[in-house]
């Protein structure tokens, strides 16, 4: 049986997709709510990653070995360190790398210990129909006479932040157990990894259980921040008037089309 996981980031984005499941069930485990139901006649868990990569990988551990998961889809936000990325934008993962990985002169910098990589890739084709989806989304936002309510919100709170249109991007985003908040730090993660886009803190540790397991991720973060001095002041702020609403545009169309 196919069965999708949705790893949300925030409370705020697993509540909204949550009033959509039918016949939901809450199993508690491990100190995390798991909720199963159907979406779009699609089999599917809900959960909250939880903070950090070791939170994410137990997460992501219990959705494959306990809750039978086949396909993972993460979705949650992110700051922003590609020269072109900007707030509001969506940035679809090809690879992540934990950027706080260190275990030199033994390994490479930022290689894996005992896997002889680095960079773990996400899933082709699974990628291929969140980009589809997310492609979608972006062009509904422009289209005042959308019908969807989670477009309609999605674009008065892009209105409301004063944010520009969204852009969509695919790359490589960093995870590491740090909340990028200066101007330098983000300064210095462009420079050693400059074919980044984004850096979060829990998608690499996901990519890396998937791998494990075989099980096919498809990421997408939108960016909250500017991962520098004022990311503090933008963040809840994001969270509430844009982000959770990107997750339930994106979800739900993307349930539709597996």
């Amino acid at each position: 049986m196919t069965r999708i996981a949705i790893v949300a980031a925030m409370a705020q984005e697993l509540n909204g997709l949550k009033e959509h499941l039918i016949n939901p069930i809450c199993t508690p485990y491990a100190g995390r709510d798991f909720w199963s139901g159907q979406i779009n006649n699609k089999e599917v868990v809900l959960v909250l990653a939880k903070i950090g990569k070791v939170a994410a990988a137990t997460t992501t551990t219990l959705l494959i070995q306990h809750f039978k998961a086949t396909q993972i889809v993460f979705t949650g936000v992110a700051g922003g360190i590609g020269a072109k990325v900007k707030v509001g934008d969506l940035i679809i993962a090809t690879e992540l790398l934990q950027h706080d990985m260190n275990a030199s002169p033994l390994f490479p910098i930022y290689e894996i210990p005992l896997y002889g990589r680095s960079h773990f890739p996400t899933h082709t084709r699974l990628s291929f129909e969140l980009q589809n989806v997310c492609e979608q989304v972006v062009q509904e936002i422009q289209n005042p006479q959308t019908t969807s309510l989670s477009i309609q919100a999605l674009r008065q709170g892009l209105l409301e932040l004063g944010l520009p249109q969204p852009q969509l991007f695919n790359g490589l985003i960093l995870s590491g157990d740090q909340f990028i908040s200066s101007q330098q730090a983000s300064i210095d993660l462009q420079k050693n990894i400059p074919l980044a886009l984004a850096v979060e803190m829990e998608g690499a540790a996901v990519a890396q259980v998937c791998h494990d397991f075989n099980i096919p991720l498809a990421v997408l973060r939108v960016i909250s921040d500017k991962a520098d001095d004022q990311a503090h002041l933008d963040f809840n702020r994001f969270i509430e008037k844009v982000a959770c609403f990107y997750s339930q545009a994106v979800v739900l169309n993307l349930l539709s089309r597996l």
